[in-house]
């Protein structure tokens, strides 16, 4: 790689952990906010039969699976985010793949973010309920990781087509001659 691509990369890198770095923290503010003001009070009600801000421990994984499955959680969640921070590296520093980077970024700050309350206190803090159609009560980090999940979907099946994802193969690019 020469230097302006490794300037690039390293710049891209920067942006995607400071993108992180406030996606963790707003996760982790808004948990703090919810444990703070939320915790052994009744729901709060923004939208009167729509939205409401409800504090609930969540031991489990999405839409309540796994229960007291922590170990495995922690596992899973960390094998998961290992394969997704390997994509990020792997990137190409082509402004093509800008919107992918913040993609998995979004994803990999919501396992985290999730991933930290695990381990601090052995569930999830979720406290966002929306009751309109009787959704699961969720949190920031589910957010990130929903969006992020939707927009590399997107990405996959309507931009990226399957040269532009050559970077991910293990295989050696033949030389030309």
């Amino acid at each position: 790689m020469n230097k302006p691509n490794e300037i690039k990369k390293s710049v891209m890198l920067i942006i995607d952990a400071l993108i992180l770095a406030a996606f963790l923290f707003l996760d982790q503010f808004t948990k703090y906010l919810a444990i703070a003001r939320l915790k052994g009070q009744k729901a709060f009600v923004l939208i009167d039969g729509v939205l409401e801000l409800q504090y609930l421990e969540n031991r489990g994984s999405a839409f309540g699976m796994f229960q007291n499955q922590k170990i495995f959680l922690v596992v899973v969640s960390c094998l998961f985010m290992a394969i997704l921070t390997f994509v990020l590296l792997r990137l190409p520093e082509h402004k093509k793949y800008g919107i992918l980077h913040i993609a998995l970024t979004a994803i990999v700050a919501g396992g985290i973010g999730n991933l930290i309350d695990r381990l601090r206190f052995d569930y999830v803090v979720d406290f966002i309920s929306f009751i309109l159609i009787n959704y699961p009560i969720f949190n920031v980090a589910d957010i990130f990781v929903v969006v992020g999940t939707i927009g590399l979907f997107l990405l996959f099946l309507f931009y990226y087509k399957e040269d532009d994802l050559d970077f991910l193969s293990f295989k050696k690019k033949k030389q030309a001659k």
